[in-house]
């Protein structure tokens, strides 16, 4: 006997045959999953550009003047991650409010006794490995959820500390709505500094964020990979159904 499929709330025969002491649960929604994925491949390109406009490469040099625009390609790929960065992100914003159970805002906002256990327990399996076995979550589990919103804040300080560099170069207006930050850190060195600084908070993240997500996939056997492609994940079935 087949279990059923759970999809935005709705009970649904199942379409192909799974474990009878399984249900597949609709976790990620469309929307969801293509921030995941198109944000994954910007901040690859904000990470490397913004890596090399920090530290050009010498190999990259050449005799001929003509030959050197490969830093004004650089910047210009910096410059559009960033901006796509910033518009899926402002989607995802809006998601947060309107998406189901799993992509509310209030998922990413450690505040109660639960979820700091939960951030303890994730902490004992996965990064101590001190601890056999945790909880198993549908969404994210509090840590991941919690390090999200750290990432979103270090996002906002990317993109005024972006927009305030940027500034200095465009005769675009909306740039210029954050020239009152240059003076704060002592010019635009002092923003440039902090704002390169940023970027290795954002490569600990990848790293970290993969680490876990191959491990849950691999050694917890969850499927988180598969499920941020296809949107499904599977939970046992305890009813006796």
């Amino acid at each position: 006997m087949s279990a059923p499929v759970i999809g935005a709330g709705n009970l649904a025969p199942a379409g192909t045959a799974q474990p009878a002491n399984f249900k597949r649960i609709y976790v990620w929604e469309v929307p969801v999953r293509v921030y995941h994925w198109v944000n994954a491949i910007v901040l690859v390109g904000l990470c490397v550009t913004g890596y090399l406009i920090g530290a050009p490469q010498r190999i990259f040099y050449a005799n001929e003047s003509y030959q050197l625009y490969w830093f004004g390609s650089v910047r210009f790929i910096h410059f559009l991650c960033a901006f796509v960065y910033v518009f899926v992100t402002l989607g995802r914003l809006y998601w947060a409010f309107a998406g189901n159970q799993y992509a509310r805002w209030e998922n990413f906002i450690p505040h109660t006794k639960q979820h700091f256990e939960n951030i303890k327990d994730t902490l004992l399996v996965e990064m101590l490995q001190v601890k056999k076995h945790g909880k198993t979550y549908m969404g994210h589990n509090t840590m991941a959820a919690s390090s999200y919103f750290g990432m979103f804040l270090a996002f906002i300080f990317q993109t005024v500390t972006g927009l305030a560099l940027y500034g200095s170069n465009s005769d675009a207006k909306i740039t210029h709505i954050f020239n009152w930050i240059v003076p704060i850190f002592g010019g635009d060195a002092g923003v440039r500094f902090w704002h390169h600084t940023f970027l290795w908070i954002f490569v600990l993240f990848v790293i970290v964020h993969v680490y876990l997500t191959i491990y849950d996939d691999v050694v917890e056997g969850r499927g988180e990979i598969s499920a941020m492609i296809s949107g499904w994940k599977f939970k046992k079935n305890t009813s006796g159904h």
